[in-house]
């Protein structure tokens, strides 16, 4: 059974009486341990596709199924613990807490799961050590550089050992040298842990280091190369 399964999605948008479709009749489906990207120029719905597939959505029809469990006939609390228990988030913002330190924010889903503090700041230690940012852990996100903070951001996403990493641009708003660096340690994630990695972008840096390449344009599924090596 496939990890993450979109069977014919369609997403409108409406604003007063004017529709803007996102997304039309997308089917595509990933296998856990993938490493892919969806591809495309701004508008081309990646960012809507990986909205739906980590449940911060609905679609307007078809179907989103996550292990097999059909998202749109979730109710909002069953969503918001699905990608809790199963989803971590890479933001193209970042999205760090401002008032916390690197490390609150690096453990914060650990801390709503529930996980003991010794517990979640041991696994927090050793993803800081792992990610080359250690000696950083209490300064606040407006003291790290945009690398540092995508560093934080990332290690929040995996703290807690996720079926499915989702990305949005991971890349654009970082220097050639720090993309580089972040993209090499995803992939060894990837291959070293098994971590699902489903990112979109236009950066043919990430493209190039994909090992599945989605392309979408104006809404619609244009191309999928399949599985690379």
């Amino acid at each position: 059974m496939p990890l993450i399964e979109l069977k014919e999605v369609s997403k409108i948008y409406r604003t007063g009486n004017l529709e803007v479709p996102a997304l039309t009749d997308i089917s595509l489906s990933f296998n856990a341990g993938e490493f892919a990207v969806l591809a495309g120029p701004s508008g081309s719905g990646k960012t809507t596709a990986l909205n739906l597939i980590g449940c911060l959505d609905r679609p307007t029809s078809g179907q989103v199924l996550l292990d097999g469990k059909d998202m749109g006939e979730a109710k909002s609390k069953e969503l918001a613990n699905f990608r809790l228990q199963h989803i971590g988030f890479i933001f193209q913002s970042y999205n760090l807490i401002p008032v916390l330190t690197a490390a609150e924010n690096a453990e914060f889903t650990l801390m709503l799961r529930g996980v003991a503090h010794a517990k979640r700041r041991q696994r927090v230690k050793q993803l800081f050590d792992e990610l080359g940012i250690s000696g950083l852990e209490n300064r606040k996100p407006a003291d790290l550089s945009g690398g540092q903070q995508q560093r934080v951001a990332i290690a929040r996403a995996i703290a807690a050992e996720p079926h499915v990493i989702l990305a949005d641009e991971p890349t654009a708003n970082l220097d050639s040298h720090t993309a580089e660096d972040l993209l090499a340690l995803m992939r060894r994630l990837n291959t070293e842990r098994g971590t699902t990695f489903l990112f979109s972008s236009h950066d043919d840096r990430v493209i190039a280091q994909a090992r599945r390449v989605i392309r979408l344009e104006d809404g619609r599924l244009y191309d999928d190369t399949g599985l690379l090596t």
